[in-house]
């Protein structure tokens, strides 16, 4: 039950990863053969509920690739659920405050450092009692990643990176280019510097940095910037790339 992608994340080995939208086991079995180390099994902006994200998980057992569960909000029962299906690193969006993310780290850990209910003997977790030591060791395999994605949280910060229990901050491109007044424009100059410094502050605190990227440059020079778990790609994206790229090049004189 030894969390790798923890312990990889912990040591500062960069880790490539690829996000998981379509809601569905065997896209994330193919996603699982592709070679990335971690695979977000998106539950915020995605189809999924919680039996689909089971079947993701169980598509991905046999993969190398370490699944990261993003769950819609963090709330406490939404957590114990996904952790008890076999997730052992979970992914909470919009994370706004010190205490905000101090109540996730007792979400996610048994009495009585936290509040998780204690029902492992009959999840997929503890393989259904197979692992006799499962409710000893879950609190320090399991991996917590905190989305910071608004004015409010990068405010918040350095207080959020000081608390134990919070493995990494995961800077969201998108939202935060939204809540700056700049749109869908996260590429703009104002956003990539507040996410320089958040990468900077988050990574002097000790901490693993994360962030995603469709654009490969940008990807690389987050890397360069210290980032840890880095993101290159949507399947979604990759699958209606490729599949209007062939469309495309039978419509064209020269596509035969």
């Amino acid at each position: 039950m030894t969390n790798d992608f923890k312990a990889a994340l912990q040591a500062g080995v960069p880790q490539i990863g690829c996000w998981l939208g379509m809601a569905d086991a065997y896209v994330a079995e193919i996603a699982g053969e592709a070679g990335f180390d971690w695979l977000v099994i998106d539950g915020e902006h995605a189809p999924n509920d919680l039996r689909s994200i089971l079947a993701q998980l169980q598509g991905l057992a046999r993969s190398t690739a370490h699944p990261v569960v993003r769950v819609p909000v963090g709330a406490d029962w939404m957590l114990k659920q996904v952790l008890d299906i076999g997730a052992q690193t979970v992914l909470v969006p919009m994370v706004e405050s010190a205490g905000q993310a101090a109540a996730l780290v007792r979400a996610v850990r048994y009495p009585p450092a936290g509040v998780r209910g204690v029902g492992a003997a009959l999840a997929r977790v503890s393989r259904f009692s197979g692992v006799s030591d499962y409710v000893a060791r879950a609190d320090d395999e399991v991996c917590l990643l905190v989305q910071v994605e608004s004015r409010a949280g990068i405010g918040a910060l350095a207080e959020i990176v000081a608390l134990e229990g919070v493995d990494g901050v995961f800077i969201g491109p998108a939202d935060l280019a939204a809540d700056m007044g700049f749109g869908a424009r996260s590429d703009a100059p104002e956003v990539r510097a507040v996410i320089a410094g958040a990468i900077a502050q988050i990574t002097g605190a000790g901490k693993a940095a994360g962030i995603l990227s469709t654009d490969p440059a940008y990807a690389r020079e987050c890397l360069a910037m210290g980032a840890t778990f880095v993101a290159v790609g949507v399947d979604v994206l990759v699958y209606s790339g490729a599949m209007k790229a062939l469309a495309v090049s039978f419509r064209t004189p020269d596509g035969a």
